[in-house]
């Protein structure tokens, strides 16, 4: 059996049960030739199978982020494609492999803050998730901070909570008072309480 034979589905499984044991299976024998069959079927004529590849390749990349960190272009270009579990998916995979890559994926910041911007909920996290990454590595510190903060001003109220709160570990001395500045003013825009209250938790543990 090929590795595409082995996609949910090419079995013909609406779940996603045999594309996470496929992921385990590649990344616990650190098959490249796997994930290079994987990427090149990215751009199959099969929408499934194009998806079922993307949920491989960042299911792998959660696993083991170096057998997938050298196809970050492939990633990066995938952000525009028409298909968009293919634009989730790849955004996930890019947020996988920051750490394991972050010169390559701060190069194409522009392009990920962009998609970011306009992408789906998971989109959306994935992206902000590359950014609190990239706040926390030195050289891109200050401007993955500046655009993290632009996420936390325009992003949904209903997401807010739950980006501060990941971001709280590269909030330091330097940026916390904008962090708190930036939170504070959001308060208002906030119409559950319960989302609110978290917004207030951190602000109170920051202050």
């Amino acid at each position: 059996m090929t590795i595409i034979d082995k996609l949910a589905s090419s079995l013909n499984r609406k779940d996603e049960g045999p594309n996470q044991e496929l992921a385990k299976y590649i990344a616990d024998r650190d098959d490249k030739g796997a994930v290079i069959e994987l990427v090149d079927n990215l751009h199959n004529n099969d929408k499934n199978i194009q998806s079922d590849c993307i949920k491989v390749l960042y299911e792998i990349g959660d696993l083991r982020p170096s057998l997938i960190a050298e196809y970050s272009k492939e990633f990066v270009t995938l952000l525009n494609h028409g298909n968009n579990r293919l634009v989730w998916g790849a955004m996930t995979a890019l947020n996988a492999i920051t750490l394991e890559n972050p010169e390559v994926i701060y190069l194409s910041l522009e392009k990920i803050v962009d998609i970011t911007g306009k992408g789906s909920v998971i989109t959306k996290d994935q992206g902000v998730n590359i950014l609190i990454k990239l706040c926390s590595i030195k050289p891109y510190a200050d401007h993955a901070f500046t655009l993290l903060i632009e996420q936390l001003k325009k992003c949904p109220t209903n997401q807010l909570p739950m980006y501060a709160e990941n971001a709280i570990s590269i909030v330091n001395d330097n940026n916390k008072t904008l962090f708190i500045k930036t939170l504070s003013s959001r308060l208002g825009d906030i119409e559950k309480d319960t989302k609110r209250k978290r917004v207030e938790k951190l602000i109170k543990k920051l202050s």
